[in-house]
């Protein structure tokens, strides 16, 4: 039998990081093609203008995929990460790179996506709107609690026995690693003492975390909801085990700790996976939802009440700054029947309801229409409707005939953008103006090459809701042409 060789990996010795590319990877333009390099878990991380050691990973036709092996000179656009888990946690990866230069990473990704996918005439792009504060941005987190702890190389090294829970991150790439998180710059005050209290509890009472393997233990998530505005705070335990004792043991501790927490709850999920969008939530104490509150000073502000399972802008001052640009460019005098497409829990519709005449919000998730009802009864507007169900199924001819066309549309769908029957159907409907708010400017690249069939985009406001990321948010306004 043939012995297996084992091929000499190809390396390239001083090279200079050009760019970065998608999903934060960096990228090494050279003669034989395009390189892009990934940043290793317990690395410090690459930055365009470093020099560098490459080992090639994984060659493809098109490009090829590498790793750092050696710094030669640091790049003058690097930052001093300022949390001690970077490297290893996979939030914030773009903590080694200046602010300014991360949103002039950001303002290209947008121009390169609308131009060389979506292909369409475009205007100037408006600078990015960039986030402040940039640290204690969030209002969600949400931590594992698992049996499955992260080691360091010096722990791996060690003779002793080392106890395997922890409440935190997932390690990138590491379904079954948990990185114990000390502190996190991402939620503000008190996060950090909430998710250390219950670490503490934990290891107190010796509480089992739950196994991402052999799928036993008692506690298996721990979700922190804050609200900016009105200081309210959730808390919400999931657990794989009915041990009532453990629980109230757990609840009562923190509500006894922490008495500013408003909403307290806990979800039994005895499923392999977390995902608790099927699962009940039982409210233990305070009230079944918090509240965040938006608007001007010299207007009406609007109340929304956040549920364990509501989705709410996670970036709520920069979700306001979102949704003026939205509403603005909506251009509505009073008159105007607004379709606001992939509504959530109706936010942007009651944000801008008061400036129309009719809103009509079209939502797959139907407890998420359950909670824009809600929301709309609370503000008291009584010119948003909304309907639940496939936007495909939805948005057809029928339809319009019942409620009528509309005259501006607002969308704002997931990652994967609109799907292409929504978008064509969007052409038959023929609104004055479109307005399509993106999470990913690829896919929004791709509709807009579709929707260039019969509109031109006339504004583009690319908006930073995610610092120290590569995620950039986007605004386009389309105006249908004559």
């Amino acid at each position: 039998m043939r012995r297996k060789t084992h091929k000499t990996p190809e390396r390239l010795a001083g090279v200079r990081i050009d760019a970065v590319a998608a999903e934060g990877k960096c990228i090494v333009r050279t003669d034989e093609g395009v390189i892009f390099v990934e940043n290793p878990t317990g690395g410090p991380g690459v930055a365009p203008g470093d020099v560098v050691d490459l080992r090639i990973t994984n060659k493809k036709k098109q490009y090829r995929e590498a790793v750092a092996e050696r710094v030669h000179e640091w790049s003058p656009v690097r930052a001093d990460p300022f949390c001690e888990h970077f490297g290893t946690c996979g939030g914030c990866k773009w903590q080694h790179i200046q602010y300014p230069e991360q949103l002039g990473f950001k303002h290209q990704q947008v121009v390169d996506h609308l131009t060389r996918i979506g292909k369409v005439e475009l205007p100037a792009i408006l600078p990015i709107l960039p986030a402040h504060p940039t640290q204690y941005y969030r209002n969600k987190l949400e931590f594992t609690c698992a049996e499955g702890r992260w080691l360091t190389q010096q722990e791996v090294s060690t003779q002793h026995t080392i106890d395997q829970r922890a409440v935190g991150f997932h390690v990138p790439g590491r379904f079954d690693k948990v990185l114990p998180i000390h502190h996190c710059y991402l939620q503000p005050d008190p996060s950090n003492a909430i998710r250390q209290a219950v670490n503490e509890y934990v290891f107190q009472h010796d509480m089992t975390l739950y196994n991402l393997k052999a799928h036993t233990g008692f506690l298996r998530t721990l979700i922190i909801r804050t609200a900016d505005t009105t200081q309210q705070i959730m808390v919400t335990l999931q657990v794989a085990q009915d041990n009532p004792d453990l629980l109230n043991g757990l609840l009562g501790h923190l509500q006894a700790t922490f008495p500013q927490i408003t909403s307290l709850n806990y979800i039994l999920n005895t499923k392999k996976n977390d995902s608790y969008q099927d699962q009940e939530v039982i409210n233990w104490g305070g009230k079944p939802y918090i509240e965040e509150q938006m608007g001007e000073a010299d207007g009406p502000v609007l109340t929304f009440r956040i549920g364990p399972k509501s989705f709410y802008q996670t970036n709520a001052q920069q979700a306001h700054n979102l949704y003026k640009i939205t509403r603005d460019w909506a251009g509505l005098t009073g008159n105007e029947r607004v379709y606001d497409l992939y509504t959530g829990t109706g936010t942007i519709a009651l944000f801008v309801a008061r400036r129309a005449k009719e809103v009509i919000g079209v939502e797959y998730v139907e407890a998420s229409v359950a909670d824009a009802r809600v929301n709309a009864q609370v503000n008291g507007i009584t010119n948003a409707t909304f309907f639940a169900g496939d936007m495909r199924d939805i948005l057809t001819e029928s339809f319009f005939d019942q409620h009528g066309r509309p005259d501006v549309v607002i969308t704002d769908p997931p990652r994967a953008g609109m799907d292409e029957a929504v978008t064509r159907q969007l052409l038959k409907a023929a609104p004055d103006r479109i307005v399509y708010v993106s999470c990913n400017t690829a896919t929004q690249a791709r509709d807009l090459g579709i929707l260039d069939e019969g509109y031109s985009v006339v504004s583009v406001q690319p908006v930073d809701m995610f610092p120290h990321t590569h995620h950039v948010e986007n605004v386009v306004l389309l105006k249908r042409r004559e």
